[in-house]
């Protein structure tokens, strides 16, 4: 039984959303304020964290910056505006996906079920893939550049093997969305464009200097074998 860690100060929507959950086979606790949350998803170690962004004490925004700087938890940001801004800060700080208010608690655990379903997937005991310098070892969830291990969010560690398993094809942005955030692509939805970009600065260039992931225009993303 998976067990989410709620984060968000409106207690009725917590004892909805706790409901509805654990009616979906998943255990539940909760945390009111951003302060109490970031050191809950710490210390209490959940499968997976539901973290808003208005919070009172501590942000979403910085209680995400604290998560990151010691856990890899996945979390999937609320956001109350549903602001663009609000979505692709929380992707760049390390947000596996998210989720604009108002939302039907039933969106909301299929979106847990898709974030969990590709780090199950990841550690099905499948091959160790490489190229070049990077590695990636499925069943362990490492990435190791150059012999350093990195240290991705669940998200960027499923983009990354999706990427590796196709190096030197171009994946389409669909087979992307479907294979890594588990939904369609929107037709403003830059979230995709976000964790690829993130993924690019925590693997650096390439060792002579090059990308190590291109864009093709209006198609998808491809991982240079060659350059990696």
């Amino acid at each position: 039984m998976a067990r989410i860690l709620i984060v968000d100060d409106d207690a009725e929507l917590v004892t909805l959303l706790g409901e509805f959950l654990e009616g979906e086979g998943f255990a539940v606790v909760s945390a009111a304020d951003g302060e109490r949350g970031a050191r809950a998803a710490l210390d209490e170690r959940p499968d997976l964290v539901v973290l808003d962004v208005m919070l009172p004490a501590l942000s979403g925004f910085e209680a995400l910056r604290r998560i990151r700087e010691r856990s890899a938890v996945p979390v999937v940001m609320l956001s109350a505006r549903g602001e663009e801004v609000d979505r692709v800060v929380g992707l760049e700080l390390g947000a596996d996906d998210y989720l604009p208010k108002p939302f039907s608690p039933r969106e909301l655990a299929a979106r847990i079920r898709a974030v969990l379903r590709r780090g199950r997937a990841a550690a099905a005991g499948e091959a160790a893939l490489a190229a070049g310098d990077v590695e990636l070892d499925p069943a362990a969830r490492r990435v190791r550049r150059g012999g350093e291990e990195l240290e991705l969010t669940g998200t960027e560690f499923s983009l990354l093997e999706r990427l590796l398993r196709d190096a030197g094809a171009v994946v389409r942005r669909e087979e992307l969305y479907r294979d890594v955030l588990g939904r369609r692509a929107g037709g403003f939805d830059r979230s995709l464009d976000v964790h690829v970009s993130a993924l690019r600065r925590k693997l650096g260039p390439a060792p002579a200097g090059g990308e190590r992931i291109k864009t093709v225009r209006g198609v998808g993303y491809q991982y240079l074998r060659g350059e990696g």
